[in-house]
């Protein structure tokens, strides 16, 4: 074809021109003026307008058999249709159609499918498109059972026990002729000599003791022995005494124990009277460790609880004891619980001031919800998770958390075992969500991670009125901690049964009440109240 008709070539190209040309009818002016219609003869531009012809005809049959229905609105097949149009600043801006936001940026539409809540499943969440979730470096944890073993956390020091620490005194006063430890940090054995004291008193009671052994005065000796005795010598010595019949003016004074003299407060020559700390000697062989606990942890310390000790310059090693003792008052200052452990020392490696780092072994609870430390957010009195539902989306969960055990939290209310939440990543996610409240998912408080009593079960409990809603038929309590049904101290509305009185009851009052569940509503109603304490005696009869 190309011999028959030497000059197609500039044919195609007005055409090429003529085509891009219609394409925008903005530039169809362009089409009169394009330089390549000035060059063809007119014989040829009919050939072109015949072509042309020849494939619109052609064009629109192949469309007609090869197209089913036309889209409804328009719309191509295949193509998501526009569902509404949000402010890209807040999504609770809405409109039906495209425009401005308040705060004067286009509205961006939201096409079918991609809706908060979209995605296969019933529960409303927050979408998340797989490449940003691989960006963000979100990491999920299961919800699991387990024991979680209370372990608590602080520092304390090292000072000697108490009760194999010995003070030495003197029973009379005296001077010390001779004293036989100088600096104080030596060693000491029980038996040892410390020094030699000379007493008037003394010396005059073994003068009498002597003559009445002399005379055979029995009844008089024994009188003399006996006050021999009060005064501080030893049986050995009297009957030293009793055998050189004659009184010593210097009496010997021996260590009433084995340790060390962590305190040593005479010289030689220094007159001392019965009040005077001569020396206070400690036995190393056990130590107690003085440390602190946070009020909200000295409930779950007991005596006989197991604890470990390290030190940071003997890295490696362990030390084991046990709580001794648990102080029964607060700090008003550090608002903390003193506690003394109680370790063994048989090498004598523990000594009194040393800084020493503390784990307390608490009672175990077995069979409890858990998930990982870091997937909790706290905010004020709220905690919450954020919930991985799969395929990207996720939704945060207000929940209610009880003990940490190293880096795991048991959860008491908001969480399902086999659920799994975010540990990394979720506060980029929970900023999201914040901005749709209605993704969160409320705690329910009849859910919990413990037994569920029955209907006819009657449940104790104590707390703090912080609100009356009597027009509401509730009261806001602040309550302790609730075993039976597994719940911690919170805070939170309680519905009043009708037979309850409040007339007495005002908000600041501490309060006793018994909670029963009512089936009709699936919840917790208080069904009896009283004042507890000082306040139930204030409120009465004047």
């Amino acid at each position: 074809m190309a011999s028959k008709h030497p000059d197609i070539a500039p044919i195609r190209e007005a055409l090429t021109k003529a085509a891009s040309a219609v394409k925008d009818s903005k530039a169809a002016s362009k089409l009169a003026d394009a330089s390549a219609f000035k060059q063809i003869s007119p014989k040829h531009l009919g050939i072109a307008a015949v072509l042309v012809a020849l494939g619109i005809v052609l064009g629109w049959g192949l469309s007609q058999l090869g197209s089913g229905p036309a889209a409804p609105d328009g719309s191509a097949e295949g193509e998501k249709r526009i569902l509404y149009w949000v402010a890209p600043m807040d999504p609770k801006f809405r409109k039906d159609s495209p425009g401005k936001s308040p705060m004067g940026m286009d509205l961006i539409p939201v096409y079918e499918g991609a809706e908060p809540g979209a995605g296969g499943g019933d529960e409303k969440a927050l979408q998340i498109s797989p490449a940003v979730v691989n960006n963000m470096g979100v990491r999920t944890a299961d919800v699991v059972r387990r024991t979680l073993n209370l372990q608590i956390n602080t520092v304390g020091f090292i000072v000697p026990d108490d009760e194999l620490t010995r003070d030495v005194h003197v029973r009379s006063e005296g001077w010390i002729e001779k004293l036989m430890v100088k600096t104080a940090g030596e060693r000491i054995k029980k038996g040892e000599l410390l020094f030699k004291l000379y007493s008037r008193a003394l010396t005059n009671a073994q003068a009498e003791y002597v003559q009445a052994l002399k005379i055979g005065r029995q009844a008089l000796a024994n009188a003399a022995r006996t006050r021999l005795e009060a005064l501080g010598m030893s049986e050995r010595q009297i009957q030293q005494v009793s055998k050189e019949s004659k009184p010593s003016n210097l009496v010997d004074v021996y260590a009433p124990q084995d340790g060390y003299v962590v305190e040593l407060n005479v010289r030689e020559g220094m007159f001392i009277q019965p009040d005077t700390t001569v020396f206070i000697l400690a036995d190393l062989s056990s130590v107690w460790v003085m440390v602190e606990v946070y009020e909200d942890q000295a409930n779950l310390v007991r005596a006989g609880q197991k604890a470990e000790m390290r030190l940071r310059f003997i890295p490696g090693k362990i030390w084991e004891g046990t709580v001794d003792y648990v102080y029964p008052t607060i700090d008003p200052q550090s608002r903390t619980v003193r506690v003394r452990l109680q370790f063994k020392n048989p090498g004598e490696q523990l000594k009194p001031n040393m800084y020493a780092e503390i784990t307390i072994q608490g009672q175990a609870k077995e069979n409890v919800l858990t998930i990982p430390r870091d997937a909790l957010i706290r905010s004020g009195k709220s905690e919450r998770v954020i919930l991985a539902l799969g395929e990207g989306r996720f939704r945060p969960a207000q929940v209610v958390s009880g003990m940490e055990s190293g880096d795991q939290m048991e959860i008491v209310v908001g969480l399902r075992e086999g659920e799994r939440v975010v540990s990394s990543g979720q506060f980029l996610l929970d900023s999201e969500a914040s901005l749709d409240a209605s993704l969160l998912r409320m705690v329910d408080p009849s859910e919990k991670s413990g037994a569920d009593p029955d209907d006819e079960t009657n449940i104790e409990a104590v707390g703090v009125v912080e609100e009356m809603k009597t027009a509401d038929g509730k009261l806001n309590i602040t309550h302790d901690p609730i075993p039976a049904i597994g719940w911690p101290t919170m805070t939170m509305d309680f519905r009043i049964g009708k037979e309850v009185e409040l007339t007495d009851l005002k908000t600041g009052d501490r309060i006793q009440f018994t909670l029963k569940r009512d089936r009709e509503l699936g919840d917790f109603v208080i069904s009896s109240i009283s004042k507890t304490g000082a306040e139930a005696g204030a409120g009465g009869p004047q």
